[in-house]
């Protein structure tokens, strides 16, 4: 008889409780359910056999559950390693899939070099832990996968688009259009454009990372923490991506 609960037995159930439910959410769709639901009726079939004191295909079974963890890895072998890419994935990537985060790198990337050899402004915030909400609402909502063909023609000068921010959340473009407070450090340069100071002011209120391509020079550069780096290469800002989102 449980006389009385310690902390650490709540504290056990609750994890427990939470593991469960993130696994049948990874899981949910896929013939992992379907896998689950035969081997509940195997071990059922398994505690009558014992009961009715079935010896042969006790036996039978008893072999069967002697190599059950092998079966369990072969078997799920798929979604064992997608549930624990997903455990070790940043919570930037988590709503797009493997592949679609190795290629965000490269065609973000490509974006920023062919604007900047065709010297196309643009100004691209890529929000991090702290929401930017506020911002997406007074520009235009999408939802389309960062694409290289895509951001060059927003930020194309004929574009409606192409004056203010694009937005990227979870790996996609969330929106474009988008205004964003001008800091206001009065010692940088002044040279430094609209985008620039835009691109630094995000980064003063926010956690994002801000990357402009300047329509003047076609120079890269990015902000991050309210600090402005100019001037890198593609690698280098492939480089910055992987560190902050990472």
């Amino acid at each position: 008889m449980i006389t009385y609960f310690r902390w650490q037995d709540i504290l056990d159930i609750l994890i427990v409780a939470f593991i469960v439910y993130k696994t049948f959410l990874l899981i949910k769709g896929t013939r992992a359910i379907q896998l689950i639901v035969g081997f509940i009726i195997v071990f059922f079939v398994f505690y009558l056999a014992k009961k009715l004191e079935l010896f042969t295909l006790s036996w039978i079974f008893n072999s069967f559950v002697g190599s059950i963890i092998l079966v369990i890895v072969v078997i799920f072998q798929s979604d064992i390693r997608r549930v624990l890419v997903a455990l070790g994935r940043s919570p930037f990537f988590k709503k797009i899939t493997y592949v679609q985060e190795t290629l965000f790198y490269d065609e973000l990337t490509n974006a920023c070099t062919v604007m900047g050899k065709r010297k196309i402004g643009a100004l691209i915030v890529i929000e991090r832990e702290v929401g930017l909400e506020e911002f997406m609402e007074v520009g235009i909502r999408l939802d389309a996968e960062v694409n290289t063909e895509l951001i060059v023609s927003i930020f194309q000068a004929a574009s409606p688009l192409h004056d203010g921010a694009m937005i990227v959340r979870e790996g996609r473009i969330r929106a474009a259009g988008c205004v964003l407070p001008l800091t206001t450090d009065g010692v940088l340069d002044k040279s430094l454009g609209t985008r620039h100071r835009a691109a630094i002011g995000i980064t003063e209120v926010t956690d994002a990372l801000a990357v402009v391509v300047s329509e003047e020079h076609g120079t890269i550069s990015y902000s991050y923490k309210g600090e402005f780096f100019t001037k890198v290469n593609a690698d280098a800002l492939k480089k910055v991506l992987k560190e902050v989102l990472a």
